[in-house]
């Protein structure tokens, strides 16, 4: 073996070991940040397991209440009556109070026929909350924004690190960014698209590979900046699928639609049961990549968070059962968020490789196999 190749495994060895033991030890202590109490003491696991996969207008951070600690975002409201209006939500004092004749009810911004007081005893004026724009500042675009910041940083660094040592075999940082790079460059994009026409789409593949990556494993450290279940909104699957879509619209050559609307050597008869199915196909693609992400980023955050509920709800019973509940919720976490690191990578994967192999086979040319595209497709939804 290499020395080198061996040195940079190892390197990427530690730094892999070093973030699954960050973020088990987070996820651990997350679990004593608690969250869903009611007003009387009692836990409520369906409110702390929504609070933390739904997005919000605040960045909670700990407590309950009005002693809870969070940082307040930015509300960005427009409205016909009252026109544009900007201003932190810590006026809401964490949902329990009005605003200007605004209030927090469920995690959105309503208008109230009242200008202050208590929220949770004001009624919805119905006709203004229709008329109502919200284009705030929340978690789940703040978590946006410094995903963004995190990726610039990743790849101008390992750009600079190129430049400044042309040639030379990667170190540091470079050497753990590098082999994925060159996976998804030589066993996603190449085999999928084509040695000829891979390079065009490259850059797309490898900005959704690493920010579906990025905010998955975001997603699992608890505390800010993590915690935000980014890649589990369908707005953000929605946008991604979306992309995907319009590059093989765009990119769709002669050949794909002929094969679309007309596949060759298929009886007319026939073709009026396939053209509109193959038809169905080419939009149920993009709902298939938005739901995928989706659903399993999701459901694995409302599994990890159940068992932490089992913490608390045995708890109230009796301090055995609360003890024996907490080792095994704590292990079985532990568990899941092994497996959730593993979910983060591959779920990246999955939505990059179907994305190639869509755009694959719309740029595919006459001759090629296309069978191939096909038994790809199968294989990843198999995964």
């Amino acid at each position: 073996m290499n020395p080198a190749s061996s040195s940079y495994t190892l390197k990427i060895n530690k730094i892999i070991s070093f973030i699954l033991l960050f973020c088990l030890s987070l996820s651990v202590s997350s679990a004593l940040a608690g969250g869903g109490h009611e007003e009387g003491g009692k836990f409520d696991p369906g409110k702390m397991i929504t609070g933390h996969i739904s997005d919000a207008h605040d960045w909670h951070l700990w407590g309950e209440g009005a002693s809870s600690v969070s940082i307040p975002l930015p509300v960005i409201l427009y409205s016909s009556n009252k026109g544009l209006e900007v201003f932190m939500s810590s006026a809401f004092h964490h949902g329990h109070e009005i605003h200007n004749g605004y209030a927090l009810k469920e995690g959105k911004i309503v208008a109230v026929n009242e200008m202050e007081g208590l929220a949770e005893t004001a009624t919805i004026n119905e006709e203004a909350t229709s008329g109502l724009w919200d284009f705030s500042i929340t978690k789940n675009v703040t978590s946006l924004f410094i995903s963004c910041i995190i990726l610039l940083f990743m790849f101008i660094s390992v750009a600079k690190a190129y430049h400044a040592r042309p040639g030379l075999a990667p170190k540091g940082f470079q050497g753990l960014i590098e082999p994925l790079v060159i996976f998804v460059r030589d066993d996603i994009a190449k085999s999928s698209i084509g040695e000829k026409k891979y390079k065009k789409f490259l850059p797309y593949l490898l900005t959704a590979f690493f920010f579906i990556w990025l905010n998955n494993l975001l997603g699992l450290v608890p505390i800010f900046p993590g915690g935000v279940n980014l890649t589990g909104s369908i707005s953000i699957t929605l946008t991604l699928a979306m992309i995907t879509f319009i590059l093989v619209l765009v990119n769709g050559n002669k050949h794909y639609w002929h094969h679309i609307f007309a596949m060759p050597g298929v009886p007319g008869w026939v073709l009026f049961l396939l053209t509109p199915i193959e038809i169905l196909g080419v939009f149920l693609r993009p709902f298939v990549l938005m739901i995928r992400l989706f659903a399993n980023i999701t459901a694995g955050h409302i599994i990890a968070l159940s068992f932490f509920s089992l913490i608390f709800i045995f708890g109230e019973m009796s301090t055995g059962a609360g003890i024996g509940a907490a080792v095994f919720s704590i292990a079985f976490t532990v568990f899941m968020t092994c497996l959730e690191l593993l979910v983060a990578f591959l779920q990246a994967y999955v939505f990059t490789l179907l994305s190639a192999i869509y755009i694959g086979a719309a740029v595919e040319e006459a001759h090629h196999d296309s069978h191939k595209h096909d038994a790809k497709v199968e294989e990843a939804l198999i995964v």
